[in-house]
């Protein structure tokens, strides 16, 4: 009863001329434009095409995205916890629920409409690299490509990878966040069924 579709956006931070720029105004899937202020946020505009094509190609009623997006969440949460955003508390909860009960660890991060009005672009509809608290303003600025719709955000920059062994983790990728997905899908089923 619950359907599920994953999409896997993709950069390469790589150097050549058809590379974009600092100042550049790019245009995502679906005509919002974004101010480029950084290069080296190429994986929130990748996600952010992503967002705005599941929006409109999918019609889902919730979107969970996961990514390494700010060293910001590392800083803050170190290496074994994963920054949860998300748009609304029941959605927030069973997330961090669902990982709770497959030994993921999420820490909800606050969405600060204060600075919802940084995200906001010049040039452009929005920008890119805003300041700001860096991973609040990262996932304002996807916010921006959801269409209101019930989302979170899995910030996955300090827990995506190990260099050393814990628990069941060994060095390298970690795969955090496939168990608490499933867990979390698992729960929609079941609520579907009740």
């Amino acid at each position: 009863p619950v359907r599920v579709t994953a999409l896997v956006p993709a950069a390469e931070n790589h150097v050549s001329g058809s590379s974009y720029r600092p100042g550049d105004v790019v245009r995502h899937y679906g005509g919002k434009t974004t101010e480029v202020a950084n290069t080296d946020g190429e994986g929130r505009m990748v996600l952010a095409d992503a967002l705005a094509y599941a929006v409109r190609q999918h019609e889902p009623d919730l979107i969970v995205d996961v990514a390494t997006l700010t060293g910001a969440m590392k800083v803050a949460l170190g290496l074994r916890t994963g920054g949860l955003f998300a748009t609304d508390d029941d959605l927030a909860d069973r997330l961090r629920a669902a990982g709770d009960r497959v030994g993921e660890a999420w820490w909800r991060m606050p969405l600060l409409d204060d600075h919802a009005e940084d995200v906001r672009g010049e040039m452009a509809d929005v920008r890119q690299m805003p300041p700001g608290p860096g991973g609040v303003v990262a996932a304002l600025f996807l916010r921006e490509f959801t269409s209101g719709l019930r989302w979170a955000h899995l910030d996955i920059a300090g827990s995506g990878r190990s260099d050393k062994s814990y628990a069941e983790v060994v060095p390298g990728a970690t795969g955090v966040a496939a168990r608490t997905l499933i867990e979390f899908v698992e729960g929609l089923r079941d609520s579907a069924r009740a």
